[in-house]
């Protein structure tokens, strides 16, 4: 994260790749409300708060009912400012009226942190909205100094389409017109207000077939940034340090950064390979895995980025193609949609809330009841293993037990240090079947494979 959202809550999501024992981390998400068939908010709210480790959800309005139903709950709400209402509001009168109808009467018993003034509108081609932006934030902060009320951020989300030049990510740029016009003076007003630069980055929708494995956090060859001399192995990543790079290059590259938006759609229309319960689970649960270490990006190592999942529940009504109804980690009957572990009691999906898995195949039964070690396949060559070991080490694997000194170096071979850190990767991995692939190399085994000191997760 930021400095400033790093004392903030941690907005973790803890999924099919995160084995849940004695450790509970939180997660925010994103709350729409684009269906038929969704429970009300009072349900919502106590769904959350007594049945989840959710601690923080974005609203895309200001639903009065949504913001009665969290009272009191202690879960943080970041709500938003209509697209249509900005040119109102760079009135100051306007938005102290705006303050004192949306924010006033729930404020503080629900705990609202942040406003987000509108939704991606730069990519609105409204210069209404456009142009009176900055001011309807500035106005909606001072409204809220004048209301007396202190510690609620003001910022907006924003598309990657705000760069004119995303690759390789060091060259990232603003848009053209767009950067010393609007983000200048955006960036200094949140440097200002000690507020974050919020941004929505979907690999998603720069998936294809070639780029798959890059956009998935799976094993890819990287793309490399000849200008810093860094290879990325994620698509997340790369997002992220464009918009850093461009933010820099106006000299704000000290305002921290938030994710609005981001996640995986688990049912596509036909013919749309993107999309499955797999890929869901798996992009959610690096994601969340690597926030967690700590890893931040390879422009900004050791951060932890506040992240809002979207969304909370699949919405039937939402328009567009079948994915645009598919990314809730939840039905509306509140079951979930895909192993994920982000209920109290730590049950992964057959658990308490019974939801069997209609939105894609079950993983592959498990051969056996007890505990299941990844080792290599006898066939496996030293180079596929070494390329094994140099992606679980690029992951956040615990290398050091296979280097000089530790308890697994010995015997110093390809083989026997593959086998330590492909099993390492596979335990911290949810000990999911397809976390022991390795394009095809590795193999579970029920045989504890540990030796002399070297003990196996």
């Amino acid at each position: 994260m930021t400095t400033k959202t790093h004392h903030r809550h941690l907005l973790l999501l803890i999924s099919t790749f995160f084995h849940l024992s004695t450790t509970i981390f939180a997660i925010g998400v994103n709350y729409g409300t684009l269906g038929n068939n969704l429970p009300p908010p009072s349900q919502v709210a106590k769904f959350i708060k007594t049945q989840t480790i959710i601690d923080s959800i974005k609203i895309f309005d200001t639903n009065p009912d949504v913001l009665r139903a969290f009272a009191n709950t202690g879960i943080s709400v970041t709500v938003t400012v209509g697209n249509g209402d900005i040119p109102a509001l760079a009135n100051i009168n306007n938005a102290r009226r705006w303050v004192v109808a949306n924010i006033a009467p729930f404020y503080p018993r629900t705990r609202i942190n942040r406003i987000v003034v509108g939704n991606e509108i730069l990519a609105s081609a409204n210069k209404a909205w456009i142009t009176n932006l900055v001011p309807a934030m500035r106005n909606i902060h001072n409204a809220l100094l004048s209301a007396r009320i202190r510690g609620i951020q003001v910022t907006t989300p924003n598309s990657l389409g705000i760069l004119s030049i995303s690759e390789p990510p060091s060259a990232g740029r603003f848009r053209n017109g767009f950067d010393r016009v609007i983000f200048a003076p955006m960036l200094q007003f949140l440097r200002e207000t000690k507020s974050p630069f919020m941004v929505n980055p979907y690999p998603y929708f720069g998936y294809s077939p070639q780029m798959a494995n890059y956009a998935l956090f799976k094993r890819n060859r990287g793309i490399h940034d000849r200008f810093i001399g860094i290879t990325y192995y994620n698509m997340y990543d790369a997002m992220l340090d464009a918009v850093y790079s461009a933010m820099k290059k106006l000299g704000y590259g000290d305002v921290g950064i938030v994710v609005g938006e981001t996640g995986w759609p688990s049912l596509c229309d036909p013919g749309q390979p993107a999309c499955s319960v797999e890929n869901a689970a798996w992009f959610n649960g690096n994601l969340i895995r690597r926030d967690h270490q700590r890893r931040g990006t390879p422009l900004m190592p050791n951060r932890r980025f506040e992240t809002f999942i979207f969304s909370l529940f699949n919405e039937n009504l939402k328009p567009g193609p079948t994915a645009e109804r598919n990314w809730g980690l939840f039905r509306p009957d509140f079951s979930p949609v895909y192993n994920i572990g982000i209920m109290h009691n730590g049950q992964p999906i057959g658990g308490r809330h019974g939801g069997r898995n209609r939105c894609g195949p079950r993983p592959a039964p498990r051969v056996g009841g007890g505990k299941r070690w990844c080792v290599p396949k006898t066939g496996a060559n030293d180079q596929a293993l070494q390329a094994n070991i140099n992606y679980a080490c690029s992951q956040g694997v615990d290398c050091r037990p296979i280097q000089a000194g530790g308890a697994c170096f010995d015997p110093n071979n390809v083989r026997s240090h593959a086998s330590f850190i492909m099993n390492s990767f596979y335990q911290t991995h949810g000990r999911q079947d397809f976390a022991c692939d390795f394009a095809h190399t590795g193999f579970l085994t029920s045989l504890n494979p540990s030796h002399g000191a070297c003990r196996y997760l």
